[in-house]
C-alpha cells in the first residue's frame, strides 16, 4: 500500500470516529429532554436520510473533482450540522445534516480505493478500510459514551474561556462540542490525499440529468449477475448493522439496566467482532469468493433473534463478538466485488453512490420499521425477534437468487467469476 492510502486512512478513522461518537452524544440529547422512544430509535434512519433522497448527485459530485477536495468538503458539512445542534435545532435533524456530509463523504472514501489501487488490492484495501472503520466504531462509541458520562462531561464542563461565553451547560452539548475538533482533524488529513491522476468527469450543467443517469446506473447493476447478488447481500448485512448500533443500546437497557455509557461498551464489543471478521476475510478470501459466504447472513439473522435470551453481560460480551465477526467476514469480499463490479460498468464515484443509496435506503427502511414497532406499543424482545426473522428470511432469498443463476446463466456467472479472477491476479 502507498503513502496516500494511509493518508485516506487516517482521515476517514477520524471521521468515522466523530460520526459514531456523535450518535451517542445526539442520544444523550434526545433523552436528556425526555424525548420519546420512537425518536431515539428514529436517529439511525435520519441519518440515513440524505444518502437516499442525494444518491442520484452525490455519485457524480465526486466523480467531478479530486476525491480529497470532496471528503474536506464532507467533513465541514458535518461540522456544520453539530453547530446547528448546539444552536438548538432539533437533534433529528441536525443529525440529519451530518448524515449529508457522510452521504457526500461515502462515494469518495470508497471510489478512490478503485483510482488509487490495482484490482489485485481492492479486497485487502476494503479489509483495512472496514477494520480500520470498525476500530473507529469500536473507539467512537467508547467516546461517545464517556463524553456523556459522570467522568469526563464535568472535566468538559468545567472549562472556562476567558472573555468568552457560551451556553454549553450539558454534558450532551459539551461532547457535540469536542467532537467538532474531531472532524476538524479529518479535515486537515483530507488536505493531504494525494491527487490519484484520474480524469474527472464534469459535473452536468443541467442537473435533472443525473436521475436517468442514476437509474440506468442503479438497473445496470441489478441486472448484472454478479453485481445483482453482491449488491443485495451489502444492502441488507450494512442495513443490519446500521441499526444494530441502535438495538444493542435498547436490548441492553431492557436486558442489563444499562445506562447508554455502559451500553456504548457494548456497542464496542460488536465492533470489535466486525474488526475481526473483516481482518480475516481480507486474508482469507478472495475478490472472486464473494457469493461462498451469503450463508452466514442467514445465521447473523438467527443469532439476532438468540439476543432476547440473554441477560448476563458476561454471556452476551462473546455472543456479540461472533455476531459481529459474521457480519465483518461476509461484508469484506462482497463489497469488494460490488466495487469491482461496479468500477468496471459504470466508474467509482457513480457504483459508490447506487451501493449507498441501496444500502442506506435498506437501514432506512428497517430503522422505520423497528421505529415504528416501537412507537406502537411493540416490546423491544417481540421487535428484535421481528428483526432478525427478518433478516434470516431476505438471506435465504438471496442465496436462493444466487443459486438460480447458477443454474440457468451458468455461463454468465462462470464469465464474470474469470474476469473477476483474472483482474485480482494482475491488477
Amino acid at each position: 500500500m502507498n503513502r496516500g492510502f494511509y493518508t485516506i486512512m487516517a482521515a476517514q478513522f477520524f471521521s468515522s470516529l466523530a460520526d459514531n461518537a456523535l450518535l451517542l452524544a445526539a442520544l444523550a440529547l434526545l433523552r436528556a429532554g425526555q424525548a420519546p422512544e420512537w425518536q431515539q430509535a428514529a436517529l439511525i434512519p435520519m441519518f440515513a436520510l440524505f444518502y437516499v433522497i442525494l444518491a442520484p448527485f452525490v455519485g457524480a459530485f465526486a466523480d467531478s473533482m479530486p476525491k480529497g477536495r470532496v471528503m474536506l468538503i464532507s467533513n465541514f458539512i458535518k461540522v456544520l450540522g453539530c453547530i446547528l445542534m448546539l444552536f438548538g435545532m432539533h437533534p433529528l435533524m441536525s443529525y440529519a445534516i451530518v448524515g449529508l456530509g457522510a452521504a457526500v463523504y461515502s462515494p469518495a472514501k470508497y471510489g478512490i480505493l478503485t483510482e488509487l489501487l490495482p484490482a489485485s488490492q481492492l479486497v485487502k484495501a476494503n479489509g483495512w478500510i472496514e477494520g480500520l472503520t470498525i476500530a473507529s466504531i469500536i473507539l467512537g462509541v467508547l467516546l461517545g459514551g464517556q463524553l456523556v458520562g459522570p467522568i469526563l462531561a464535568p472535566m468538559l464542563l468545567s472549562i472556562d474561556f476567558p472573555m468568552l461565553a457560551t451556553s454549553i451547560d450539558t454534558p450532551p452539548e459539551a461532547a457535540i462540542s469536542s467532537l467538532i475538533l474531531v472532524y476538524l482533524l479529518a479535515a486537515w488529513f483530507n488536505t493531504h490525499i494525494p491527487s490519484t491522476g484520474v480524469e474527472m468527469r464534469p459535473f452536468p450543467k443541467r442537473i435533472g440529468t443525473l436521475l436517468p443517469d442514476f437509474w440506468t446506473c442503479n438497473a445496470r447493476l441489478w441486472h448484472d449477475k454478479l453485481g445483482q447478488i453482491s449488491l443485495a447481500a451489502t444492502t441488507l448485512i450494512w442495513g443490519v448493522a446500521g441499526n444494530l448500533r441502535f438495538i444493542v443500546l435498547s436490548w441492553a437497557a431492557v436486558a442489563l439496566g444499562f445506562s447508554v455509557t455502559q451500553a456504548s461498551a457494548l456497542q464496542g464489543v460488536v465492533a470489535i467482532g466486525m474488526a475481526v471478521g473483516a481482518v480475516v476475510a481480507s486474508m482469507r478470501m478472495r475478490l472472486e469468493d464473494g457469493p461462498r459466504v451469503i450463508t452466514l447472513g442467514i445465521g447473523m439473522g438467527l443469532l439476532i433473534i438468540l439476543l432476547i435470551f440473554i441477560d448476563n453481560v458476561w454471556v452476551a460480551a462473546p455472543f456479540l463478538i461472533l455476531l459481529g465477526a459474521l457480519g465483518g467476514f461476509l461484508v469484506v469480499p462482497m463489497n469488494a466485488l460490488l466495487q469491482h463490479r461496479g468500477h468496471n460498468l459504470m466508474g467509482a464515484g457513480r457504483s459508490i453512490a447506487v451501493q449507498n443509496f441501496n444500502e442506506q435506503a435498506c437501514i432506512l427502511a428497517l430503522g422505520a420499521a423497528y421505529s415504528l414497532s416501537t412507537g406502537l406499543g411493540l416490546p423491544t424482545f417481540g421487535a428484535i425477534t421481528a428483526f432478525g426473522l427478518l433478516i434470516a428470511g431476505f438471506m435465504w432469498l438471496i442465496k436462493r437468487w444466487h443459486a438460480n443463476n447458477c443454474i440457468h446463466h451458468r455461463a454468465e456467472v462462470e464469465h464474470l467469476l474469470q474476469i473477476a479472477r483474472h483482474d485480482n491476479l494482475h491488477g
